[in-house]
């Protein structure tokens, strides 16, 4: 049978002794070192993820200023194109004009060109007429 003599109230004792011990030399130390751990992983993860923000908000930042530099482009680009088509259609337009003045000018060469083949035609036409009279005739004429 079990003596419930003074040594079990020693014991006990002990034993509360232990336990207030252990709580303040192990216990309470290694719960402090898990706590800071945790607030330390805890501003760690909040960090990268504000880290994350910025970079998002960066990115965010330059697709927009791209898409903005490729729409300026793009109305730029068709801006010069506008312009190139207009100075095209001048220079077209220009050369039209002067289109009816070389017509003419080409007319009038053609027609002087003409009119000097048939002098020359004319000329030669006497000359060949001469020629075969005399042939048929046999004698000048």
């Amino acid at each position: 049978m079990v003596n419930l003599d003074v040594t079990i109230w020693v014991q006990m004792v002990n034993f509360l002794v232990l336990i207030v011990i252990l709580n303040v030399l192990l216990y309470k130390p290694i719960l402090a070192a898990i706590e800071n751990r945790k607030r330390r992983l805890q501003e760690a993860d909040d960090e990268v993820k504000r880290l994350n923000k910025t970079v998002e908000d960066k990115v965010a930042e330059y697709e927009e200023k791209l898409r903005l530099a490729k729409v300026d482009a793009m109305n730029r680009k068709s801006e010069i194109l506008k312009e190139a088509a207009d100075q095209a259609k001048a220079i077209i337009d220009a050369q039209r004009a002067k289109i009816p003045a070389m017509m003419a000018e080409f007319q009038a060469r053609v027609a002087k060109e003409i009119e000097e083949a048939r002098k020359v035609l004319a000329r030669q036409s006497e000359k060949i007429s001469a020629e075969i009279a005399q042939k048929v005739l046999g004698r000048s004429i």
